[in-house]
C-alpha cells in the first residue's frame, strides 16, 4: 500500500514523514519550487498482538505490518493547473497512491512562516481537496468529450458515460466522486482514471504542545464538520512532541505521553488509522525463527493470503491450520490451543479474519 502525504507548504509534512519512517528527508518552509521529487519510506504499524506473540516465541526476528508512505512536495494553490510541468508530475505521483493523508497545520512557530498569514487548518484542507477535485474535473471533462465524439463506443464505454456525468456534476457542486456511492462494478469501470477524489482520505492535524494538551486549536469544529462531510477520519498530533518522544528511551515514553493525556503516540495512531481506513487486516505466522504480521484486505481467502508469503505456497495450497490470537493469548501455546480443539483446518475458500494465526500446508 502506498499512502501519499500531501498538504500546503510549512505544515510539517516532511518532518512527520521522517518520524514515521525513520527517514532523513530535507525539510523546508518554502513554497512550490516547480519540482515534484518524492520521498519514500516504510512505517511500522504498532500492534500489541505482535509484541505479545514475540514475547511468547522469543523469535530471531519480529516483523510488524508496514505501510509505505510517499512524501510529496508542498501543494501550492493552483497546483492542478494544466501545462505546469511540476504540477503535472505531482499529479502523476499522487494518482498512483492508494490513499491520501492531508496534513494541515495548526501549530504556531515564528521560524516557519504561514502560507496565507493565519492559522486555519479547515481552510487548508478545503484548499487541498479543491485542487484534487479540479484535477479530477479536468480528466472527467476530457474523457466525456472523447466518448461523445466516438461513434463506435464499446458497451463498457457506454456504461462509463453516466458514471462520468455523475462525477462531473458532483465535482462542479463541490462534492467528491467518493460520495456518489458507486457500486464495485461502477468503480471497476472507472478505475483506470485513478480519480483523486475517489481515494480514501485521512486528515492529520499538526498541533503545538499547548494545543495538544488543551485539545483545542483554530477552526477545530469547522474541520470536524468538513471531515464528516468527506468521510475522512481526523488524527490530531504534534510533530514537535513526537520528535521529543522519539528521542526518549522506551521506558520513559509512557510517562512523557501521560503528560499530554496520550495512550499511544500520534504517529502510531496515524499509521493505525490509515491501516483500518483502507480496510486492511493482519494475520500472523509464528515460530522460533520469526513472528510476523502479514497485511491483506478484509475479505481475502486463505489461498490468496498464502500468496502474500510466497507464490509457491499459494500455488501448492493444501490446507490452512488456523487459530485465533485470542485463543493463543488465553492458553499460551499452540499445543494447549490444539488440545482444547481450537486449532482448525480450513480450505482455500476460508475468509481470513483479523488476528488469525496461520500455518499453511502446501505441496512443493
Amino acid at each position: 500500500m502506498d499512502i501519499g502525504l500531501v498538504g500546503l507548504p510549512a505544515t510539517g509534512k516532511t518532518t512527520i514523514f521522517n518520524l514515521l519512517t525513520g527517514g532523513t528527508a530535507v525539510t523546508s518552509a518554502s513554497g512550490w519550487t516547480g519540482k515534484a521529487e518524492r520521498n519514500v519510506g516504510v512505517a511500522r504499524v504498532a500492534d500489541p498482538r505482535v509484541d505479545f506473540l514475540a514475547g511468547l516465541y522469543q523469535p530471531e526476528k519480529t516483523i510488524h505490518a508496514r505501510i509505505q508512505f510517499l512524501d510529496l512536495p508542498g501543494l501550492s494553490h493552483g497546483a492542478s493547473g494544466v501545462g505546469r510541468s511540476g504540477a503535472n508530475q505531482f499529479l502523476a505521483e499522487i494518482r498512483n497512491v492508494d490513499a491520501v493523508v492531508v496534513v494541515a497545520r495548526a501549530f504556531t512557530n515564528e521560524s516557519v512562516p504561514l502560507v496565507d498569514g493565519r492559522l486555519d487548518p479547515a481552510r487548508d484542507v478545503r484548499d487541498v481537496v479543491f485542487e484534487l477535485a479540479i484535477a479530477d474535473l479536468t480528466v472527467v471533462e476530457k474523457r466525456l468529450e472523447a466518448l461523445r465524439k466516438n461513434r463506435g463506443r464499446t458497451r463498457e464505454q457506454d456504461a462509463e458515460l453516466p458514471i462520468l456525468e455523475q462525477g462531473r456534476a458532483a465535482l462542479e457542486d463541490g462534492r467528491l466522486i467518493a460520495g456518489l456511492g458507486l457500486s464495485d462494478e461502477e468503480k471497476a469501470l472507472i478505475r483506470g482514471y485513478a480519480f483523486l477524489t475517489l481515494k480514501p482520505l485521512i486528515i492529520a492535524v499538526n498541533l503545538d504542545e499547548e494545543q495538544l494538551k488543551e485539545r483545542n486549536y483554530p477552526s477545530r469544529d469547522e474541520l470536524a464538520a468538513l471531515a464528516a462531510s468527506l468521510a475522512a477520519p481526523v488524527v490530531e498530533f504534534s510533530g514537535r512532541v513526537e520528535a521529543e518522544l522519539n528521542e526518549l528511551p522506551p521506558e520513559d515514553r509512557q510517562a512523557f505521553m501521560g503528560e499530554y493525556g496520550l495512550a499511544e503516540s500520534g504517529l502510531d495512531r496515524l499509521a493505525r488509522v490509515v491501516y483500518h481506513h483502507l480496510d486492511l487486516i493482519s494475520f500472523f505466522t509464528v515460530g522460533p525463527d520469526e513472528v510476523r504480521a502479514w497485511t491483506i484486505r478484509r475479505g481475502t481467502d486463505a489461498k490468496r493470503a498464502a500468496g502474500k508469503i510466497h507464490s509457491d505456497i499459494e500455488r501448492g495450497f493444501i490446507k490452512a491450520e488456523v487459530c485465533s490470537f485470542e485463543a493463543m493469548k488465553e492458553y499460551g501455546s499452540m499445543n494447549e490451543v490444539k488440545a482444547r480443539g481450537l486449532l482448525r483446518l480450513e480450505g482455500k475458500e476460508y475468509i481470513v479474519r483479523d488476528g488469525d494465526i496461520i500455518n499453511f500446508r502446501h505441496s512443493g
